[in-house]
């Protein structure tokens, strides 16, 4: 399978408080190939996932209601999601928050503001590292 048609097939959702910064990446990544969706409800976001059955998950950490960590623990017990690539965007750089999010299941970890360009490459590595056969 080529890159280009793996790209085409992936589904991408991104979970993130702001609206703004959903409407921005998901612009981005559907001129890039993808299909993609958002969320920017916590609450809703394990639902919206079980839904949609994303190949990778963009997950802000800082969010009202829940955390990105808790929506990261509950991603992760769902079996048909628990094997879903996610990558934190966060404001957040300290050590510790980064630590955290691979304690709690995260694959990578993106410091906010970060350029779509280079958020493109991320998720074509992790698509291309991950995609079913």
């Amino acid at each position: 399978m080529s890159q280009k048609i793996k790209i085409q097939s992936a589904r991408v959702l991104v979970i993130d408080d702001e609206p703004e910064i959903t409407d921005i990446v998901e612009a981005f990544l559907t001129e890039a190939g993808y299909a993609v969706t958002v969320e920017n409800s916590a609450v809703n976001a394990v639902a919206k996932a079980s839904g949609f059955k994303p190949d990778v998950i963009l997950l802000d950490i800082m969010m009202p209601g829940m955390d990105g960590y808790d929506i990261c623990q509950a991603l992760k017990k769902e079996p048909y999601l628990a094997h879903v690539p996610i990558i934190f965007l966060t404001g957040k750089d300290r050590q510790d928050d980064m630590g955290r999010s691979f304690k709690v299941g995260g694959d990578m970890f993106i410091k906010k503001p970060f350029s779509c360009e280079r958020l493109l490459e991320i998720v074509n590595i992790v698509v291309m590292s991950t995609a079913r056969p």
